[in-house]
């Protein structure tokens, strides 16, 4: 007899059998097998909050067949996820197999790979019953949270809404952005750039920084009638450096992924949304069939939020880097990094890390999806990089001086590169220019080549991307790191928030829900109450709170806010407006509406059922028609995707994945259209044409 080691997805089977031999009968249980009830509460308030487990409909088959293999089997190891979620469904397969919880029959795979499997396997336990317990609670809250307040949303607002412990704070998040920016006035002010020459003819700018006796941050130029005032003054006075200084600057770079940050630099470097960037990321840690190599995990796991590295993995990083690099760019010492924001790491795992850095990005390309191969790329450019040498920096200062008024330039040059030969991060703020300044000497008078004043005006903040509502989550200690995706994902799947650009953005129904809430239920939707649940649930966990009692505190102040808002809004409903067009109806002249159906958004009369007049809601592009020489209008695929068709539709018939441009085409004069992908080709897509141009980008 074998015996059965059960894995959560079928996509690990291969991988682990291979590496544990004939011994083992290795099966999948496909997810979680049990769960709350899907068409009731499934929790027993008055019985300490305890939750009612079914086994989940369409399961029954599998269940039965892991019961047969498991009683016929030498034996059961339970080698699910290394995670909460991992660690419940080894907790119900247990309950379900009949297995004795206090058996050491749990292992954890931090990596599936040869090694990673047998460190596994030599290592049994019993369940943490703390991390399951972790797991209920969040299960039952979320359960109580969203079961007793969606209803209420349906009758107050629209059927078919939600609420949720961590979406409806993520949803006031980005409304409380939205309101920022509506209220803000921008502010004018001027700056003064004087372009300066040196005695050898060598230019540089300088920027007006204060004037004598003021501080730099009170100083500011409010209109153009004080901005002219400055310049007069100036005109004629000479230019001298007061100060010169030289340093040197080290910057390190960014630590190894933790899932969120994987999450952040995957959306700004490869526009991926948060769900893509974990399924591909569970692909890779799965086990990916590699040509000459078999299937092997290409990542350790990647739900984890501790930064540490193991004492192998930089040693083989290290070598790594010495043979293709060089020893100069060797990390010299130790480096510690240290987290972000208000979240309590949990360091059962390392970072996100290849399993081999020998397995580099080009070695694999072949034997992986692009998207796969971009994420690979990302994760172990990011991890060599941060086993790698410091930037250093040469720094130069120079404050001039002229009249009363100060100036300063400054800059950088690269005296090594370090890990930036290999990595650079990517942020949300502007980066520093790289300024190279002429050889200059203190006291030295300038010869005066241009005033430049310049009007601006104060931005308004910018909307969140994904990205950054990632990060604003992950330092307020809201949720964690692997809810985030499903999170965003939710929170525009119900119509609260849309995507404009790379910007996320609330819309109407988002607003008035949100407001709603802050009104009834202001604890649901506050940062601060949802951080110190997180702190709450953390502590069940570590074993220091008991989870019953950690629901009830929350459910008594939860259970008065619901009575109250139903007896306050007593036969009220909200009332969604309305979003207006300029649009008119050609059945009765009136200006239609936005409407949101199953398959989105569309243009519906204001005056149904009179009128019942819709439309596809379609956006304008400078390109025309290949055949019939009519406009091409940009329209969505029922999954989302962008497509370009001829406005007259299936009475012609034209439509392209292209991208149409305000460019002609050389040969026949019709429209360039652009292929997607890095590196654009403009196209025609005139029949017979097949004209084709480089797509060049313009400096900025």
């Amino acid at each position: 007899m074998s015996k059965l080691v059960i894995v959560e997805s079928p996509a690990k089977v291969k991988t682990i059998k291979k590496y544990l031999g004939k011994d083992y009968n290795v099966t999948a249980s496909m997810g979680h097998i049990r769960d709350l009830p899907q068409n009731s509460l499934g929790v027993y308030i008055e019985r300490g909050f305890k939750p009612q487990y079914l086994n989940i409909a369409g399961k029954e088959k599998l269940i039965k067949e892991l019961q047969t293999e498991a009683k016929n089997s030498d034996g059961v190891i339970l080698a699910t996820d290394p995670d909460r979620e991992g660690e419940a469904i080894a907790w119900h397969l247990a309950t379900v197999l009949k297995l004795p919880h206090d058996e050491l029959n749990r292992v954890t795979f931090s990596e599936i790979t040869e090694k990673g499997i047998k460190e596994g396997m030599s290592h049994p336990r019993t369940i943490n019953e703390d991390l399951f317990n972790a797991q209920q609670a969040r299960r039952v809250l979320d359960r109580l949270v969203g079961y007793k307040l969606s209803p209420f949303l349906w009758k107050k607002v629209r059927r078919g809404l939600s609420a949720g412990r961590v979406q409806s704070v993520t949803v006031r998040i980005l409304v409380d952005r939205e309101r920022e920016i509506e209220a803000f006035v921008p502010r004018e002010y001027w700056l003064v750039d004087v372009v300066l020459r040196t005695d050898k003819g060598k230019k540089f700018t300088v920027r007006l920084r204060t004037r004598e006796g003021i501080a730099p941050e009170d100083f500011s130029i409010a209109n153009e009638e004080e901005c002219r005032k400055i310049t007069d003054a100036i005109e004629n006075e000479k230019f001298v450096i007061t100060s010169l200084k030289n340093g040197v600057r080290r910057r390190q770079p960014e630590p190894p992924f933790i899932t969120s940050t994987m999450q952040q630099e995957a959306s700004r470097k490869l526009g991926f949304p948060a769900r893509k960037t974990m399924r591909v990321a569970q692909d890779l840690y799965e086990g990916i069939d590699v040509s000459g190599e078999g299937a092997t995990g290409l990542i350790t796991y990647m739900r984890t939020d501790s930064l540490r590295i193991s004492d192998e993995a930089s040693a083989a990083a290290a070598s790594f880097i010495e043979r293709n690099y060089g020893k100069e760019y060797l990390l010299k010492g130790n480096r510690t990094y240290r987290r972000r924001g208000n979240v309590n790491a949990q360091d059962a795992h390392e970072a996100i890390r290849p399993t081999s850095v020998e397995l580099t990005p080009e070695k694999v390309r072949d034997s992986l999806t692009q998207d796969q191969y971009k994420l690979y790329k990302l994760i172990w450019d990011r991890f060599i990089a941060s086993r790698m040498a410091d930037q250093i920096q040469n720094t130069v200062t120079v404050d001039v001086k002229a009249g009363d008024y100060l100036f300063r330039a400054s800059g950088y040059t690269v005296a090594f590169d370090g890990f930036a030969k290999l990595y650079e991060v990517s942020t949300d703020e502007k980066k520093e220019q790289q300024v190279v300044l002429p050889p200059i000497k203190e006291d030295t008078e300038l010869e005066k080549e241009e005033i430049r004043p310049s009007q601006k005006f104060t931005q308004p903040p910018a909307r969140y991307t994904e990205a950054s509502l990632i990060r604003k989550l992950e330092e307020n200690g809201i949720g964690r790191p692997s809810t985030y995706a499903p999170t965003i994902s939710t929170v525009m799947d119900r119509g609260y928030v849309e995507r404009d650009g790379k910007s996320l953005k609330p819309t109407q129904l988002g607003i008035i829900v949100t407001d709603l809430m802050i009104d009834q239920f202001p604890d649901i939707v506050d940062e601060k109450f949802s951080a110190d649940m997180e702190k709450d649930l953390d502590k069940i966990e570590e074993g220091k709170n008991d989870w019953s009692s950690t629901i009830e505190k929350f459910y008594k102040g939860f259970d008065k806010s619901l009575k109250k808002a139903e007896e306050a809004l007593d036969g009220q409903r909200v009332a969604i407006p309305d979003e207006e067009t300029d649009v008119i109806c050609e059945k009765c002249g009136r200006k239609m509406v936005i409407k949101t159906g199953r398959f989105g958004k569309f243009l519906a009369c204001p005056g149904f059922p009179e009128c019942r007049n819709t439309k596809r809601i379609t956006v304008s592009t400078p390109g025309r028609c290949p055949k019939c020489g009519s406009p091409v209008v940009q329209r969505k695929s029922r999954r989302g995707r962008i497509f370009y068709a001829c406005e007259k539709g299936s009475e012609c018939g034209f439509m392209t994945w292209n991208a149409p441009t305000d460019r002609v085409c050389p040969q026949c004069g019709s429209t360039l259209f652009l292929t997607k992908g890095k590196n654009g080709t403009y196209v025609c897509e005139k029949e017979g044409c097949g004209y084709k141009e480089a797509a060049v980008k313009e400096a900025t």
